[in-house]
C-alpha cells in the first residue's frame, strides 16, 4: 500500500518548517514562474495543498489543475485554498488508481518519490510520465544524497518517523534520475537548497 500521511496532515506543514524553515516552500516555488499561461497542470502528492495558492498568486487564472491526494485529510485541507478562478479537480486516490487524461502540459511531484523503493517507483512514475504531453514540463523536487553525513542521517531519521506514522516503505532514496533518462527527459534548470539535500529541477519531456 502507498504511503498515507493522515496521521500527519494536522501539523505536517508545520513540523516541516521546524525541520527546514522555508526550505521546502523555497525549493517548490522555485521553478513555479516556468509555467506556461492557460496551463493544463497536474499536481501529484501536494499535502496540505499551500502550493494552490503560491500557483495562483502567479497566475490567478485561466489554469485548469488536477490535484492528485491519496491522504483524505490532507485533501481536505487542500480543497480549502484560495486558489483564484482556476478551475481545481480533487481526485482522492493514489496516483496508481487515478484516472488521468494524457494531455497535460505541465506536472508537478513535490517529495512525492521518497515515499516508494525501487521495484514500486515505476508504478508511480509512469502514470505520471503517460500523462505528460511530449514537450511538456515536470517540476520535480525531492531530497537527494550529495555524500555528506548529516544528508544520509537526516534521510534516515525521517524515513523511519514517517515509516511508522504514516507507512512510508523505503528506506532509501530510489533511482529517480533513472526514470527520467529512460523515459526521453532532459533537464532545462535545477537548483538545490539545504545544503544540498533539497533538488528542485525542471525536465522537458522531449518524446
Amino acid at each position: 500500500m502507498p504511503a498515507n500521511y493522515d496521521n500527519s496532515a494536522s501539523f505536517y506543514d508545520r513540523l516541516s518548517r521546524l525541520v527546514f524553515g522555508k526550505t521546502l516552500i523555497n525549493a517548490q516555488v522555485y521553478l513555479l514562474p516556468c509555467i506556461p499561461k492557460k496551463s493544463n497542470i497536474l499536481i501529484v502528492g501536494g499535502g496540505t495543498g499551500w502550493i494552490l495558492e503560491e500557483i495562483s498568486k502567479i497566475y490567478p487564472s485561466g489554469l485548469n489543475i488536477t490535484y492528485v491526494e491519496i491522504s483524505a485529510k490532507m485533501m481536505a485541507l487542500s480543497q480549502k485554498r484560495n486558489t483564484g478562478s482556476n478551475q481545481v479537480t480533487f481526485i482522492n486516490k493514489s496516483i496508481q488508481q487515478a484516472e488521468l487524461s494524457q494531455d497535460f502540459d505541465v506536472v508537478i511531484t513535490p517529495f512525492l518519490f521518497d515515499n516508494f523503493t525501487e521495484d514500486t517507483l515505476p508504478g508511480a512514475f509512469n502514470p505520471i510520465h503517460q500523462a505528460l504531453k511530449p514537450g511538456g514540463l515536470w517540476l520535480y523536487t525531492d531530497f537527494q544524497l550529495t555524500g555528506k553525513w548529516w544528508q544520509y542521517a537526516m534521510l534516515k531519521s525521517m524515513l523511519l518517523f514517517f515509516k511508522i506514522l504514516c507507512g512510508v516503505e523505503s528506506w532509501h532514496l530510489p533511482d529517480v534520475a533513472k526514470q527520467f533518462n529512460t523515459n526521453g527527459y532532459k533537464v532545462a534548470d535545477e537548483k538545490s537548497f539545504f545544503g544540498e539535500f533539497v533538488l528542485t529541477r525542471l525536465h522537458k519531456k522531449l518524446n
